[in-house]
């Protein structure tokens, strides 16, 4: 099965999304936009960004867990952010399914 970008509307009225991958596991996770149009412009960056390995960013959080973000190559801003890992190796996991799964994903709305 195929990954999916799920959209949705948040209690405040903004939107984010989800990639999802196939076996419907998040993968990737957007900030807050403004709008629906604004949020469909971060999955059409994920899209484009997703598949050069130099717009991800490894880092570490406080607890020493292992994490991603995907930065926009045209201006460095983090487009999603991963959950936390629990060793480097899963976290390289994570990043091979978005870079699978972003490119012709569909957009469902939740």
């Amino acid at each position: 099965m195929a990954g999916y970008f799920q959209l949705k509307q948040s209690a405040s009225g903004q939107y984010m999304f989800n990639l999802k991958a196939g076996n419907h596991e998040t993968i990737l996770t957007s900030q807050l936009y403004s709008s629906k149009a604004a949020a469909e412009g971060g999955i059409e960056s994920v899209r484009k960004n997703a598949a050069d390995d130099a717009n991800f960013e490894r880092k570490t959080a406080s607890d020493g867990s292992p994490y991603f973000v995907l930065n926009s190559a045209a201006n460095g801003q983090t487009v999603g952010k991963s959950e936390m890992y629990q060793s480097a190796a899963a976290m390289e996991n994570g990043i091979a399914s978005v870079k699978t799964n972003a490119g012709d994903a569909s957009v469902k709305e939740a």
